[in-house]
């Protein structure tokens, strides 16, 4: 494809807005220019080198990292289809297949009137809804086979999250407020939170968060209050808090609904956050293939400036915070919480070395407060409803409220919260309805890609920290992936391993050479085509990825195997 004439003067306007700012612009500029051009032509990297005074070789790097951003000329609308085990499982391959015949294309090839271009993609987020696909900034979903010649006319569109639980409380809002509306907020409890916790001193509001026994709830399960007491007491200004929305990880999409339909809760735990460990600014990192939150989120965020929420002396309490929302695209390593930074200051997402750790050097080497959507989602509920209360709704070691992400060969899909403890069976069968079809079940993964397998036996397992945990299972990020008699799990570990592989950033030779081994021999043994030794070799490349990773993406890139290879050796018997 010949490259397209460029126009000088539409570059100029497109750089303009981002003129005098540092290095850290470099993603947004970058993704600015895409907006217009469809890809990053050279003049165009040459140009925001110059402005930005960064070797040219530097913005190459950045360009060629992340997935959603393009050197060569694309296609005025990129499809990209999900392919990850969710949407899989719901037929996205043929779905991939339809789209390239219609159109009359291989996969990454443009039309040759350079409309479209087809491509797969890791998961979207929209797995209650799978299969999904995104056509250019529109998410469609489900985009079955017999569905794409209108999808492609511009019919279909993305339903709102299916929610489910007997009682609600951190998606009490969703569905029901108009996300958009700071009214909306106010009659439904919003910012009761806040004003409560301004009534406090920080010391308290972080004493109050410590008191809850609030955990990490995108995965890493680290203590809340003691993050938040980490960053307060150390020396350095200014402070930052992030909150991490690069919710990547296959078969979770919980955050995804909180920021589409109630962004005004995480804002109102970001500025709680703020007000507890003294940070001035803040940033609002979503991940690239979530357009519809990004949209939201910025709405949010100006609103909450407009209403004096955001800015200077809030609540004219003397405290100011400023937030600025971040837009990814598309790397799921940034999801780690160092490598987020690099991606925030206009690196490579690379993952950093720990020590030292984020309360005391991390975005710009300061402190910073780094948490999930769902985290900080939790933190007015807790000054709304008191310690004693939000403990009520789990157990004593995992207390509060919990959403679970349930996709794959279940009756009802979607989002369910309830309180720490339900079991499995409760949630799989009471509550979603069982298996389609009547058929049986053959496994859940638990956690996502980077989570565990359980048997049908492990249904009455608590889904808790300390019960999982027992039963040598993950609860990562919340995800229930279904798996019914029907599915291959060969070709199942086949996905998720070719997921890491892809996704490795290849910092530490553990992880990048390890996926790629992980992934040739699962490739092998899905073909039929298994050696005696096989499964040695895959626990010895999981151990030794988990033990020298450098960050958590190296080191749970094995779980599900080795998890699999525990429940089901024939598997991979030669």
């Amino acid at each position: 494809m010949t490259a397209p004439e460029i126009d000088i003067r539409l570059l100029g306007r497109v750089l303009d807005p981002h003129a005098g700012r540092g290095r850290d612009a470099l993603l947004p500029v970058l993704l600015d220019v895409q907006r217009v051009f469809g890809w990053i032509p050279e003049i165009a990297a040459e140009e925001v080198a110059k402005r930005l005074m960064l070797p040219l070789s530097e913005v190459h790097g950045v360009v060629e990292f992340y997935a959603m951003l393009h050197d060569q000329p694309t296609a005025r609308e990129v499809v990209r289809v999900c392919t990850s085990p969710s949407c899989s499982l719901a037929g996205a391959h043929e779905t991939l297949e339809a789209l390239c015949s219609h159109l009359g294309v291989k996969q990454g090839e443009p039309t040759p009137d350079g409309k479209w271009m087809v491509l797969s993609s890791p998961c979207l987020g929209l797995c209650e809804h799978a299969p999904a696909a995104l056509l250019g900034n529109r998410p469609v979903a489900p985009l079955r086979a017999n569905l794409v010649e209108g999808a492609l006319q511009g019919g279909g569109d993305l339903p709102r999250g299916l929610l489910h639980g007997e009682r609600r409380w951190l998606t009490s809002r969703c569905g029901v407020v108009d996300p958009s509306s700071l009214s909306h907020y106010e009659k439904h409890g919003g910012w009761e939170g806040l004003r409560q916790a301004v009534t406090l001193t920080p010391g308290e509001v972080i004493d109050l968060v410590k008191a809850s026994g609030l955990v990490g709830r995108g995965g890493a399960a680290f203590p809340t209050g003691l993050k938040w007491e980490g960053t307060a007491r150390s020396e350095g200004q200014p402070k930052y808090v992030i909150c991490n929305g690069d919710e990547s990880e296959p078969g979770t999409f919980k955050d995804r609904v909180l920021m589409e339909e109630d962004p005004f809760s995480i804002l109102e735990g970001m500025i709680i956050a703020s007000y507890a460990v003294g940070a001035s600014r803040g940033f609002w990192y979503i991940r690239g293939e979530y357009p519809r939150a990004v949209e939201v989120c910025q709405q949010a965020i100006r609103l909450a400036e407009s209403a004096g929420f955001l800015g200077e002396n809030i609540l004219d309490k003397g405290f100011s915070f400023s937030v600025e929302l971040r837009s990814g695209a598309g790397a799921y390593v940034c999801g780690e919480e160092t490598a987020l930074f690099e991606s925030i200051e206009g690196k490579r997402g690379f993952p950093r070395i720990k020590p030292p750790f984020p309360t005391t050097h991390g975005l710009f080497s300061k402190p910073t407060v780094i948490n999930n959507v769902e985290t900080l989602a939790n933190v007015p509920l807790i000054l709304r409803m008191g310690v004693p209360a939000y403990r009520a709704l789990g157990t004593e070691q995992s207390p509060g409220p919990k959403l679970f992400c349930l996709s794959g060969d279940v009756q009802q899909p979607g989002l369910y919260e309830t309180g720490f403890g339900a079991t499995l069976e409760e949630l799989v069968f009471g509550m979603a309805g069982g298996i389609p079809e009547g058929r049986s079940l053959q496994a859940v993964l638990l956690g996502g890609a980077a989570g565990t397998f359980a048997a049908p036996d492990q249904l009455d397992v608590p889904l808790t920290f300390e019960g999982l945990r027992a039963a040598g299972l993950s609860l990562g990020s919340g995800v229930i992936l279904v798996f019914d008699d029907r599915r291959d799990l060969r070709q199942v570990l086949l996905e998720l391993t070719e997921f890491f592989a892809e996704e490795s950033c290849g910092k530490c030779y553990p992880c990048q050479l390890g996926t790629q081994r992980q992934y040739e021999i699962l490739r092998r043994v899905a073909q039929g085509k298994s050696l005696p030794g096989d499964a040695a070799r895959l626990e010895d490349v999981g151990w030794t990825m988990a033990d020298a990773s450098l960050c958590g993406l190296g080191q749970t890139a094995a779980s599900a195997v080795l998890s699999a290879l525990k429940h089901w050796p024939e598997l991979v018997a030669a």
